[in-house]
């Protein structure tokens, strides 16, 4: 392949986007890879294409080497189909809904399972028929609130989405671990930095589900990895190691566990009201408790925090309130309650929401009386069975003393819902978790028996009776995966690709007056080729060598070979984009050694 940048459809940009946060939006623009339509909406110029295609293909080969086998299907999909797996509510205002000419609803696919369910169970009967493994890849559409970070996070991505057909569990396994295994080779290939973390599967169903990352400190998930084991997980899936117990009372120690007013362990005497007046906050209950003569010190940790939110199952019409209790040294991280919950929607309960419970005191709101309101509480795992605290009486300018989970409260079920910290305790083997930030770039799920069971896969097992099918889900994202690598790899002079994504091998660039630079770079050109390489050549005339060296520095191809002063000693200068090196190569016979440093990178 030769490209000619005097005839490519290209324009790059010597100053920013001013809608452009992050790196890979701010690059891929000014390096005339996309250009913006609208909120979330991006259009692929030649390189951009070139480079989405050499992810395509590095995902398309190592998913025909797993035995899975490519199909497509549409994007606009009926209404009821995604009705009877009811994500036609449970997506929300996720999805882009719309009529044709004959009033029918229809959607533009977010994500397939249903139809990728319905293709099996039309064709296959029979357990000899598995197991199978199906995979697309295809554009999909979410209508993002906040369309951001150019794409992304976009309203329309491509992606790679497969999913595999079983007939028992052990058979899932094995397809689980062989799509995990395929997807560890492509990020690999693909030139990436990559954590696998555990995650949730959210509206997706299922049980075991993992995310492939990409670490960068601009990438909008977060994760946290154990410095003692190599226990990961994303922020909504973390679970962090409980306070030690000390008798029948947790120990605080810093962690959030609670009064510890035992003394020599067993449970504190009986809750005690406490007049506390003007506290509403944290900050202020504390202030106050230890001008009391109550006989030790508090801190933060101490005090049960009692956020109240309100919930939305798909479908219903009302909102519930929920109290979560966490430690008081502790925020509430909406984004990882959100994640565990999902798709119910959660959202923070406003003043009008308080005013239809009375009996909830703002300020003041304490775990006693919520199951005679029925009102649901959970707390976080922090708040352990048995630990004491300092919480709300649900009276005005009163608190409780002593309150202890098991005795004066129980709750209706425990919900991860800190935020985690630098410091947290890793529940596998009690390591320092560090909190880290990357890019979703896969995700894998057992999906099991969900979409199954709704639309009636079933086959013919072994036995004559018939067997539902287990499924696993595998995603990843492409157009995702060219804007993850610009963030992994850029530095400060523009992009950075890495061999397999590079839309070209070489960037030769002639420069120089008179004919002699375009002569030796045409020759120099259809060599390379010749060698196998793929080449972007810079035979522009009357442009500036500050503009092209430039240019080359901003495109992002792996090398760059400059054709023009050496010429006079009869040689070429190579340099490698990624250590910056630079070495002169005689003309004659300078293909084959710049084959050889190409075939060498990354």
């Amino acid at each position: 392949m030769l490209l000619r940048m005097s005839t490519l459809f290209l324009r790059t940009l010597r100053e920013d986007p001013v809608d452009a946060e992050l790196p890979s939006h701010k690059l891929l623009v000014r390096a005339g890879y996309v250009r913006r339509v609208g909120p979330g909406l991006y259009s692929w110029l030649p390189l951009g294409m070139l480079a989405v295609r050499n992810v395509e293909r590095v995902v398309r080969e190592e998913m025909l080497a797993i035995g899975a086998q490519e199909v497509q299907f549409p994007a606009l999909v009926p209404r009821e189909v995604f009705e009877r797996s009811r994500r036609w509510q449970d997506y929300g205002d996720a999805l882009f809904r719309l009529r044709d000419r004959r009033d029918a609803d229809y959607l533009l696919a977010p994500t397939h399972e249903e139809l990728f369910t319905l293709l099996v169970k039309g064709e296959y009967t029979s357990y000899r028929d598995l197991p199978v493994s199906l995979f697309q890849i295809q554009t999909k559409y979410r209508d993002e609130a906040r369309p951001r970070a150019g794409v992304l996070r976009g309203r329309e991505f491509v992606m790679k989405d497969s999913y595999s057909f079983d007939v028992d569990d052990a058979g899932l396994e094995r397809s689980y671990r062989a799509h995990r295994d395929a997807y560890e080779r492509i990020f690999r290939r693909l030139g990436f930095d990559y954590r696998i973390v555990s995650a949730v599967s959210g509206a997706m169903g299922g049980s075991a589900s993992e995310e492939l990352i990409a670490p960068t400190p601009s990438g909008e998930d977060t994760f946290v990895q154990c410095e003692n084991c190599d226990y990961a997980a994303n922020a909504e899936a973390v679970v962090i190691a409980p306070p030690q117990a000390r008798g029948g009372v947790v120990d605080g120690g810093g962690m959030g566990g609670g009064t510890g007013g035992a003394g020599s362990g067993g449970l504190p005497g009986p809750q005690q009201v406490l007049d506390t007046p003007d506290t509403p906050t944290i900050a202020t209950l504390v202030e106050r408790l230890n001008t009391m003569d109550l006989g030790r010190s508090f801190a933060a940790a101490d005090t049960l925090k009692n956020l109240v939110v309100k919930t939305r199952a798909p479908g219903a019409g009302e909102w519930e309130l929920l109290v979560i209790g966490v430690p008081g040294d502790r925020d509430v991280d909406m984004k990882r309650v959100a994640g565990q919950l999902e798709p119910t929607e959660v959202a923070p309960a406003g003043p009008e929401d308080l005013a239809s419970q009375p009996g909830l005191v703002k300020g003041y709101i304490g775990p006693q009386r919520l199951a005679e309101l029925g009102i649901r509480f959970v707390v976080d795992p922090l708040v352990t069975e048995g630990s004491a605290w300092v919480t709300g009486a649900n009276e005005p300018d009163r608190h409780a003393l002593d309150v202890v989970r098991g005795r004066d409260f129980v709750p209706d079920g425990e919900l991860g819902a800190v935020e985690v910290r630098d410091g947290d305790r890793c529940a596998r083997c009690g390591g320092m978790l560090q909190i880290s930030r990357g890019i979703e770039l896969g995700h894998v799920f057992q999906l099991g028996r969900k979409y199954a069971e709704v639309f009636d896969l079933r086959v013919t097992g072994p036995d004559g009776r018939p067997v539902t099918v287990t499924m696993g889900s595998y995603g990843v994202g492409i157009t995702r995966a060219v804007a993850a690598l610009a963030e992994q790899t850029h530095d400060e002079l523009g992009l950075r690709w890495p061999r397999e994504i590079s839309p070209a091998d070489v960037h030769l660039v002639a420069t120089g007056k008179g004919e002699e630079p375009y002569t030796a770079g045409e020759q120099l050109a259809g060599e390379l080729l010749g060698a196998g390489l793929r080449v972007l050549y810079d035979d522009r005339r009357g442009t500036s060598p500050g503009v092209k060296f430039g240019d080359s520095e901003l495109l992002g191809v792996p090398l760059i070979v400059t054709v023009g002063r050496g010429l006079a000693k009869g040689v070429v200068e190579v340099r490698d984009r990624w250590s910056d090196e630079r070495v002169e190569v005689p003309l004659a016979g300078a293909a084959g050694e710049i084959a050889r440093l190409s075939a060498a990178q990354r």
